[in-house]
């Protein structure tokens, strides 16, 4: 009786992925991926946050310091704080950034097959998908930075704001806060830099996973380690190059309620000539050191899990996809001739 039902549970499984198409398995897998590795470096990202817009507070004492600061003043929770806007905010934006690679790929490839499939092609259609991933979810990093700004002390020490005010209770608290102050347009401050930095880094990213992959031997290319490997270097130089960027984002983001900003911050390049002239040029790489740590398992652990998910979900391979959409679309421009051709051929 029990192999029965194990049985019919994987025959209802089976039925489930084959029905699935194959955008969906890579939604699906996607998230997993973003999600599962979000989480792992989550106290990193925490303190990555604090160093970026509470210099004074945290890089004074280091990244062992500020590990202390937390625990003792938040408890282990505190590592976490902001944690669910993160994970809420990168299920989403994992999704859709894996998928809408693979679907810009396959666009590419078919409206300009004289681009080729190397590296080149990986950097444009990871860029279009970093972009488009980030307009979708941009709302939910902006929570997710103020909760993790905002929430220095434990409750029970009674921290107030700069004004006075509670700080924000949760994602949908500081969503409606935002939205009534702001608006449309307070859930999107600070999008200019994330797109001018999502670009260059998600479309260097896909590049130098790929580039990195076609060096390396047939019977190893499936290898988690290497997988990892690749993973972990594609994303530390992708972050390397555009870290500046998400320094000046994270700073908009928190300004009108920052005590240590003092000057207004109203573009992307007035927001970078501020911070170096009022808080010297280090301070656009404050935090790089922690983000290293983080970007090295997170990308790594995020390319990797996709790979899986889609080998769970029998996604097939990105060639076998593109043959198949390539071959449909020559099928269907020629089917009209053929046609014409065979009812010519009767008529003789």
């Amino acid at each position: 009786m029990a192999k029965r039902d194990e049985r019919e549970g994987g025959l209802f499984l089976d039925g489930v992925l084959e029905s699935m198409p194959v955008f969906a398995k890579e939604l699906v897998a996607g998230g997993v991926a973003g999600g599962f590795a979000k989480t792992v470096v989550a106290p990193l990202e925490r303190i990555k946050i604090l160093f970026q817009t509470r210099r004074s507070e945290f890089q004074s004492i280091g990244l062992l310091g500020s590990f202390k600061k937390i625990a003792n003043t938040e408890g282990i929770l505190g590592f976490y704080r902001g944690n669910g806007a993160s994970v809420a905010r990168i299920v989403p934006y994992a999704a859709l950034h894996y998928m809408a690679y693979e679907q810009y790929r396959r666009w590419i490839i078919e409206s300009f097959p004289d681009v080729g499939r190397g590296p080149v092609l990986d950097l444009m259609a990871g860029s279009f998908a970093g972009g488009t991933a980030v307009l979708f979810t941009y709302p939910l990093d902006l929570v997710r930075t103020k909760l993790a700004y905002q929430v220095i002390q434990s409750s029970r020490l009674n921290i107030k704001g700069p004004h006075g005010e509670q700080v924000y209770r949760g994602i949908s608290d500081c969503f409606s806060k935002i939205f009534k102050e702001s608006g449309i347009r307070g859930l999107y401050r600070g999008v200019a830099p994330s797109l001018y930095g999502i670009f260059p880094y998600s479309g260097l990213k896909f590049y130098f996973y790929e580039e990195m992959k076609s060096y390396i031997p047939p019977e190893h290319k499936k290898d988690i380690m290497v997988k990892l490997f690749c993973g972990s270097v594609a994303g530390l130089l992708g972050q390397t190059i555009t870290y500046p960027l998400d320094v000046v984002r994270r700073q908009m983001q928190v300004q009108r309620f920052s005590a240590s900003n003092s000057g207004e911050m109203k573009g992307t390049m007035q927001s970078l000539v501020i911070i170096v002239n009022q808080q010297g040029w280090k301070q656009l790489f404050s935090g790089l050191s922690i983000n290293y740590l983080k970007v090295v398992p997170s990308v790594a652990i995020g390319f990797t899990v996709y790979d899986l998910m889609k080998l769970w979900l029998r996604v097939p391979s990105r060639d076998d996809t593109t043959t198949e959409l390539v071959t449909e679309r020559r099928n269907t421009s020629s089917s009209p001739s053929s046609s014409k051709s065979s009812q010519f051929q009767s008529q003789q």
